[in-house]
C-alpha cells in the first residue's frame, strides 16, 4: 500500500466533510470551503473524525492516484482550519516588491517593472526591512493554488547559481557555483 495514502486524516473540530454521489469532497471550515472532484476508482470513508481514503485494485494507476488525493484533500483541511503560507525572498541589488490590491509590482533589475496579478483567493503583503531582502509573503487557504502562484512569481527571475541573485523561497538553500577564477586552478 501507499503509505501516504493509507494514512488517516483527523478532522479538526470545527471542519465538515462531504462526499456528494458524483466523488466531489467539500470541505468547509472557518477560513472557508473548498472542493475536489475524486477518481471514481477511489473510494473516501469517513468515520467519526477520521477520514481515509481507499482504493479498489492494485493497478499502477490506482497507487498513485491513492497517495495524491490523500494528500489533496489533506492539504483542504488544513487549508481551512489554518490556512497556507508562502514566503518568497528577492535577492538581489535594487529588488523590490510593492503589493496594491492583488496586483504585486517586482523591481527585478529589468528595464521594466513586472506586474503579476494575483488571484483573489491569494493574499499577499510586501515587506522591506532595512539591511535585509525584502519579502513577499503569500497567503491561502488552497495550497495548490498558493504553489502554482509562487512558482508563477519565481518564474519571474529565477535563483542562478553564482551570486544567488533571484527569487526564492525562504529558507531554500540554493546549489552554488565556484565562477570562472576557480577552472584555472
Amino acid at each position: 500500500m501507499s503509505r501516504i495514502g493509507k494514512a488517516p486524516i483527523t478532522i479538526p473540530a470545527k471542519v465538515t466533510i462531504e462526499v456528494s454521489s458524483a466523488n466531489v469532497v467539500k470541505v468547509k471550515g472557518p477560513k472557508g470551503e473548498l472542493f475536489q472532484a475524486v477518481d471514481p476508482d477511489i473510494s473516501i470513508k469517513i468515520e467519526g473524525d477520521t477520514l481515509t481514503v481507499e482504493r479498489h485494485t492494485e493497478q499502477k494507476r490506482h497507487k498513485a492516484l491513492h497517495g495524491t488525493y490523500r494528500a489533496l484533500i489533506s492539504n483542504m483541511v488544513k487549508g481551512v482550519s489554518e490556512g497556507c503560507t508562502s514566503v518568497l525572498e528577492l535577492v538581489g541589488v535594487g529588488y523590490r516588491a510593492t503589493v496594491t490590491g492583488q496586483l504585486l509590482e517586482l523591481a527585478l533589475g529589468y528595464s521594466h517593472p513586472v506586474m503579476v496579478l494575483l488571484p483573489n483567493e491569494v493574499k499577499a503583503t510586501a515587506a522591506q526591512e532595512k539591511g535585509q531582502n525584502p519579502k513577499v509573503t503569500l497567503t491561502s487557504i488552497d495550497k495548490d493554488l498558493l504553489g502554482l502562484v509562487c512558482a508563477k512569481i519565481r518564474a519571474q527571475r529565477k535563483p542562478e547559481p553564482y551570486k544567488g541573485k533571484g527569487i526564492k523561497f525562504e529558507g531554500e538553500q540554493l546549489r552554488r557555483k565556484a565562477g570562472k577564477s576557480a577552472a584555472k586552478k
